[in-house]
Formats: C-alpha cells, sequence, structure tokens
C-alpha cells in the first residue's frame, strides 16, 4: 500500500507557469485555466497572491449547471408539469374573488333601487335625473351575466357561498400540487449535489500531483466544500422559485389581457424599466460576487496554513504577522462580500417602487372605468391583484439575483476543477509477471517541471533485486524526484522505466502501485484506532499480521504502554502520539502491505538514535528479497547500501559502494565530510564552496552532528 500523502515535487512550476496544453506532461499541468494561484510551500504567513480578476461568464456557466440536471429529467418534467397545473389554479382565483365582488356590489347596488321596478326602467329614470355614468354601470352590471341585479333586493349569499367555496378549493388544490412538487425538485438538487460532489472526488483522484503543487490546500477545500455547498443553497432556492415565478408571470399576463387590453398594457410599460433597473444593478454585482468567493477561498487557504503551522507561528514569533495578514486578507473579504450584497440587495427596493407606482396608475384608471361602466368593479378588483401578482414574482426573481450570481459563480470554480488536465490514460491488459522480484531499470529518461528548466536527463540505472540503492545529494537535485517518476506521480518526457521487465506506463497506476510500498518523511496518519491505521496497508490481513508487522517495526513496544494498546483512537492531527512514534506506525503499515519494491524517503527522520538502530534492523528484514530507493541525507542510514547514487541537477554523478565513493574522494566524500570528519577548518576550499550552494551549515569543532538542511521547496526533502 503506498502512503503518498504529503509528498511533493522538489521543483514544482513556478505559479505563474501557464498550464500546459493535454497531451504533454503531467507535472505541466499544474495550473487551471481560469486560475493564477501562488504555490502552497508550507506555512506562508505573508499576504497571499491576488489571482488575476475576470468577470463571471454567466450563461455558459448556468447552462452548464442546467445541464448537471439531465438525470433527473423525469422528476424534473414531473415538477414542470404540477407548477403549470398549480399556477394555473392560482391564477384563476382573483378572476373568481373578482366574481364575488360582483356578486357584493350588486346586492349592495340593488338594494338602493326601489322594490317593483325593472332594471330598464331604473336606468331610464337615472339618465332622466341626469345621472348619466350611474346609469351606465347598471347597464353595464345588467349585461354582466355572472351576477343578477334584483331591485329592493339585499346580497345573494347562495351565489357569494359557491363562488368563495370555488375559490378555496382552488388553492387548496394548488398548495398540495405545490407541495408535490418541493418534494420533487429537492429530490433532483439533492441527487444532482450529490452527484456533483462525486464527479469532484473522481476528478481529484484522476488530477496530476502537480496540481495539487500549485494549489493551496484551503483553496481546493473551498472549492469542494464551500462551493458546492453554495451551489446546492442556491438551486434549491432559486429553482423552486425561479419557476414559479416565471410560470405565475406568464398566467398572469394572459388573465390580465383576458380582465382588459388597456390596463394590461398599462401594466406592462413597467417591464421594460424594471429590466433596465435590474440588467444595470446585476452588472455591477457580478463582479463583486466573483471576487467574494475568491477572497472566500484565499481566506481559507491562508487560516488553513496559520492552523497547520501554528507551533511554527509560535516557534518564530510570527503571531502578529499572521493576525496582520488575516486581517487584511478578511477586510478584503468584508469589502467585497459587503459590496455584492450591498449592490445586489438595491434590486428589490427597485423594483418594489416600480410595482407600487404600477398599482397606483391601474387604480386610478380602473376606478374611472368602473365609474364610466366600462368595466365592473369585480373585474378592477382582480386585475389589482393580478398586478401585485406580476409585479412580485418579477420582484423575487430580481430578489434572487443576487443569490443566482453567488452559485453560478461557486458553479464556475468548480467546474474549474472539473475541467483541468487530468493524469495521461490508464493502459490495460499488461500486467506483472507471476514471479516478482522488485528489478527497476531506468532506461535514457529525462523528465522536467517546466520545459526550458533540465532536471533529469538521459538517466540510467539498474536496481537489482534484494539491493538497496541510497540516493543522496544536495536539495533539489531530483532525489524524490526519482521516486516520483517509479511511482508515475508524473510522466516521463522521454525514455522508459521498467518493473521486472515491465514498462510502467503499460500496468495502471493501481497495479504499480500495489507492488510498492512508501515511507515518507512527512508522515499521514487519519483519524482511527492505531490497529487501523497500520492496517491501511493492508485492508485484508489479519490481526495475527498487524502484531507481527507491529512488533517487527517496534510499534507493539510503545503501543503496549498505552492504556486502551491498538484500540487507541488517533485524532487527525496525531497530536496523540510523538513524531517518532508517528513514523514507526507508517513504516509498520508498509511492512504489513509486503511490497515487492520499498521506497524510504528520509524515513527514519523522527526516531532518536535508540529507536533508528531498531528500526534499521526491521528495515534490513523488510527489505530481503525487495528492491529498496532510499533517499537519506544522514550519510550514517546507508553505508550498508549496496549501491549509492549521488544526484547533481538531476544527474547521477557518482555511484558505487560507500567504500567505493569513499576512495574516489569526489561529490560523496566532501558530503560524508561534511557530516563526520570535524571541523570546517578540515574541509578545503572547494567543499566550503559546495555546501554554501547547497544550504548547509557548518558542525562544531569535532562534532559528529547532522547538518541541517533547509525545508526548501514542496519536495519534502528538507
Amino acid at each position: 500500500m503506498t502512503d503518498q500523502h504529503g509528498q511533493r515535487p522538489e521543483e514544482p512550476p513556478a505559479p505563474d507557469t501557464e498550464p500546459a496544453q493535454p497531451g504533454g506532461p503531467e507535472g505541466q499541468a499544474a495550473v487551471p485555466p481560469r486560475l493564477n494561484k501562488p504555490q502552497s510551500r508550507g506555512p506562508q504567513f505573508g499576504s497571499m497572491g491576488m489571482p488575476a480578476e475576470k468577470s463571471m461568464n454567466f450563461g455558459p456557466s448556468a447552462k452548464r449547471l442546467i445541464r448537471q440536471l439531465r438525470p433527473e429529467r423525469a422528476r424534473v418534467i414531473a415538477v414542470l408539469v404540477l407548477a403549470v397545473v398549480s399556477v394555473g389554479l392560482s391564477v384563476l382565483g382573483p378572476k373568481i374573488l373578482g366574481r364575488a365582488t360582483d356578486v357584493i356590489f350588486a346586492g349592495f347596488i340593488g338594494s338602493r333601487i326601489p322594490q317593483g321596478i325593472t332594471v330598464d326602467q331604473a336606468i331610464a329614470a337615472a339618465r332622466a335625473q341626469g345621472e348619466s355614468n350611474f346609469a351606465d354601470m347598471l347597464a353595464s352590471m345588467r349585461a354582466n351575466s355572472d351576477v343578477t341585479l334584483a331591485p329592493g333586493l339585499g346580497i345573494d349569499f347562495a351565489a357569494l357561498g359557491r363562488v368563495l367555496l370555488l375559490v378555496v378549493a382552488l388553492y387548496v388544490g394548488a398548495s398540495l400540487l405545490m407541495w408535490i412538487q418541493g418534494y420533487l425538485l429537492n429530490d433532483a438538487v439533492q441527487r444532482t449535489v450529490m452527484r456533483l460532489r462525486r464527479q469532484v472526488e473522481e476528478k481529484v483522484n484522476t488530477l496530476p500531483l502537480g496540481y495539487f503543487d500549485n494549489q493551496p490546500r484551503g483553496e481546493l477545500l473551498s472549492r469542494v466544500t464551500n462551493d458546492i455547498d453554495n451551489i446546492q443553497q442556491s438551486l434549491q432556492q432559486t429553482m423552486s422559485q425561479l419557476l414559479t415565478s416565471l410560470l405565475t408571470v406568464i398566467g398572469v399576463l394572459v388573465m390580465m389581457f383576458v380582465v382588459s387590453p388597456l390596463l394590461a398594457i398599462i401594466a406592462l410599460v413597467m417591464i421594460p424599466v424594471s429590466i433596465i433597473v435590474t440588467q444595470q444593478i446585476a452588472k455591477r454585482s457580478q463582479k463583486l460576487f466573483v471576487r467574494q468567493w475568491t477572497h472566500t477561498g484565499e481566506l481559507n487557504g491562508q487560516i488553513e496554513e496559520a492552523f497547520t503551522g501554528h507551533e511554527l507561528v509560535k516557534v518564530f514569533g510570527r503571531s502578529k504577522e499572521v493576525e496582520a495578514s488575516f486581517a487584511k486578507k478578511n477586510e478584503e473579504l468584508f469589502q467585497a462580500s459587503f459590496g455584492a450584497q450591498f449592490v445586489s440587495g438595491i434590486i428589490m427596493p427597485a423594483m418594489m417602487f416600480i410595482g407600487n407606482l404600477s398599482y397606483v396608475i391601474v387604480a386610478v384608471v380602473g376606478g374611472l372605468r368602473v365609474a364610466s361602466g366600462s368595466m365592473s368593479l369585480g373585474d378592477v378588483q382582480a386585475f389589482i391583484q393580478y398586478s401585485r401578482q406580476f409585479t412580485q414574482p418579477l420582484t423575487q426573481v430580481a430578489s434572487m439575483a443576487n443569490l443566482l450570481q453567488s452559485g453560478v459563480a461557486s458553479a464556475e470554480r468548480v467546474f474549474d476543477l472539473l475541467d483541468a488536465h487530468e493524469q495521461v490514460p490508464e493502459r490495460t491488459g499488461t500486467s506483472l509477471p507471476a514471479d516478482r522480484h522488485g528489478r527497476v531499470e531506468f532506461e535514457h529518461v529525462s523528465f522536467r517541471y517546466q520545459p526550458d528548466k533540465p532536471l533529469i536527463d538521459d538517466l540510467s540505472l539498474v536496481a537489482d533485486p534484494g539491493h538497496t540503492v541510497a540516493i543522496v545529494g544536495p536539495t533539489g537535485a531530483g532525489k524524490t524526484t526519482l521516486v516520483n517518476l517509479v511511482m508515475r506521480f508524473y510522466e516521463l518526457d522521454s525514455g522508459r522505466i521498467t518493473l521486472d521487465g515491465v514498462d510502467i506506463t503499460d500496468l495502471t497506476r493501481h497495479d504499480l502501485r500495489g507492488q510498492i510500498g512508501m515511507v515518507l518523511q512527512d508522515t499521514w496518519l487519519f483519524g482511527g484506532t492505531i490497529r487501523d491505521n497500520i492496517a491501511y496497508g493492508n485492508l485484508e490481513a489479519t490481526e495475527a499480521q498487524i502484531l507481527e508487522a507491529a512488533e517487527a517495526t517496534y510499534v507493539d513496544r510503545f503501543v503496549r504502554t498505552l492504556p486502551d494498546g491498538y484500540d487507541t483512537v488517533i485524532d487527525e492531527e496525531g497530536s496523540n502520539v510523538s513524531a517518532g512514534e508517528k513514523q514507526l506506525l507508517t513504516i509498520a503499515r508498509a511492512f504489513l502491505a509486503d511490497p515487492s519494491l520499498l521506497i524510504l524517503d528520509e524515513a527514519t527522520s523522527s526516531v532518536d538514535t535508540r529507536t533508528e538502530v531498531l528500526v534499521q534492523r526491521a528495515m534490513n528484514a523488510l527489505r530481503t528479497d525487495r528492491t529498496s530507493f532510499v533517499i537519506a541525507h544522514r550519510l550514517s542510514t546507508i553505508r550498508d547500501a549496496d549501491l549509492i547514487l549521488v544526484m547533481e541537477s538531476g544527474q547521477i554523478v557518482e555511484q558505487g559502494s560507500h567504500e567505493q565513493l569513499l576512495e574516489q574522494r569526489g561529490a560523496y566524500y566532501r558530503l560524508y565530510s561534511a557530516q563526520f570528519s570535524g571541523a570546517a577548518t578540515d574541509l578545503d576550499a572547494e567543499s566550503e564552496l559546495e555546501l554554501e550552494s547547497v544550504g548547509a551549515g557548518v558542525p562544531g569543532a569535532g562534532g559528529t552532528e547532522q547538518l541541517a538542511e533547509p525545508e526548501v521547496g514542496p519536495a519534502g526533502e528538507g
């Protein structure tokens, strides 16, 4: 089982490097097309770089987000049908309520006409008295077949009750259909978001290592969590309201023309005004929403870095700098969020003002038409309700603009992740031979992270089964890159690497890495018991095999002292075990995996001297009949290696056994002398210059301590 967490290349592309085109080396496809992010090289406590601002491409991103609903088309169609019927029933309500108003008004007017005369006589009497408007109104009421104008009688409560019962039935039916629609829509949205999360998870597993080298972890986590949650909220809240609002606008518009074409035209005049106002405000808020979510991702990345490196912040006394950097980024997020919410929040009051203006005009004109007998009072009342229903959904659509823009902005960030260049496709059909020994051969291998910066050129070497190959050299020489190429974390520019005679590019990455065990300098443990963390190397291992691996790597020695033993729960940061104990657990995990090829990247750097001796014995047993690559800065740990490779600038400048390299008195001799030969005055000038070039310190006189190398770059070789 491969433990690859925390592993990074030694010389990743610079943050402003353009992304490679498809088909190039994986290491080049590090920057997603729409981002220009700073690299994450451990805790960074200064101001994080600002990405290049680009306005959101709203239309294509919104269409692509809607296309995510295609697998739920059956539910979506059902939602549309239910919405149409529900809105249709709701739209009929005001018209029928208008009939109730006409019944009441007819009863009121009828009670004022003397009993015993006909309506025609009442109209003639009104005209004779010069009340032509009243006469026209009576004539209009007589022509209305929905109501009966009976002189001398009051309100027809039986007719009024029938109308009201019909309205209640309509509204109850509309509400029930709306509830079913909301249920189906919620199901469709949740399934869509679940599918989107699955796509993101699958995408992350297919991205090359170079992509993560140039993405702050907080920024990536923000896309996977915050942005997807925001998409879910936006879809959930906008789709139902948006669909209902649009259908309501259409239905109400039809009924408005049915009731009064003149008043409908007056109401429609306000639509262009509403659209112009909404567009002008939305243009200003779009950029602000993109900036808001960009700053959110950057702030998450900065917080994650500061929390991860909290101990270093305290040790170096950088709390004030971290607080200042956080305050600056937090202020930028505040300004962007405040501006986005404030500008988009102007839409709703502006739409309400336009709606109220339309309401006043309709009421005045409608009242004049009732007085002239051109319309019934019930129709005016219905039209006023329709005018309210017409402006209300428009106001809702406008008020949802900020939420919709925010959701599409998040969707665009997620789509950027989904569109990032993936690893070179797998080849299938080839498998390793049944008799596996772990023979590794490099044949004229060349690789570079950036086209214009060579790193490894024309490298050839053979690691025989059962042999230990140690790789030493200054930081940035290409040591970790060499083993990353064996793991296919990066693809070669030219040449090939074979494992037991099979080109590793002919194997699936799963099959290849299943033959490799890896122990890194940067340990990784997950939240769970000690038993679970060891069993991660082989999920099918028995309890006896887990105990055997723990005993062989001296994990059992300290686990027995814990109150819960192997059931001790380790938190996600592993803070309840020491650094050396975490290192032993990762070694036990590799032991349990029983690989044919073993890679140790400064695997004993965190254990004490006595434990290191014990672990070295365990490693000797683990390396039996296996090929081992050992990256080491502490040269005392690799003196027994069968082959030592000395690398400088991606080239193997020396190779041989420990004794052979010392006799050559070359680069290895100078590195070894720097650690074990005493004071710096014993070194020649050339050695001193080389030590300065690789950033090494000078040991004290007569000292035998290891020189500390700076933690440079993301290679994990510090």
